[in-house]
C-alpha cells in the first residue's frame, strides 16, 4: 500500500461578475501523490457544491481528511491552474523554536 501523506491543493478562483475579484481556495487531506490530492479535492468540492445546489448540508470531512468548506457559489474554479503538493504547516513547533500549539 502506497504511503499516505498530507496534501495541500490550491486552487485559483475569480469572481466572473468582477474578474478582478480573485482568491484560492485550498484544500488539505490525505494523499499518496499530487495527483491523488487533486482528484480528492475536485471530488469534495464537486460533492459539497451539489450539496449546496440542492439545498443539503455539505458532506463535511472525509475519513481522509479531505473536504471542502467556504465554498463561494457563482466563483469560477480554475482546477487547470492548480497546484498541489506535500503540506507543509507554517505554524509547526518544528520551524518556530519555543512556539507551542
Amino acid at each position: 500500500m502506497p504511503n499516505r501523506e498530507f496534501y495541500e491543493v490550491d486552487v485559483p478562483i475569480h469572481d466572473p461578475a468582477d474578474p478582478a475579484r480573485k482568491g484560492l481556495h485550498v484544500f488539505t487531506g490525505e494523499a499518496d501523490s499530487p495527483t491523488t490530492a487533486l482528484r480528492r479535492a475536485h471530488e469534495v468540492y464537486d460533492a459539497a457544491l451539489a450539496a449546496h445546489t440542492a439545498g443539503l448540508k455539505s458532506p463535511g470531512k472525509q475519513p481522509d481528511s479531505w473536504g471542502a468548506a467556504g465554498l463561494r457559489p457563482g466563483w469560477q474554479m480554475e482546477w487547470t491552474a492548480a497546484k498541489a503538493g506535500r503540506w507543509h504547516n507554517p505554524l509547526s513547533c518544528t520551524t518556530r523554536s519555543g512556539f507551542a500549539l
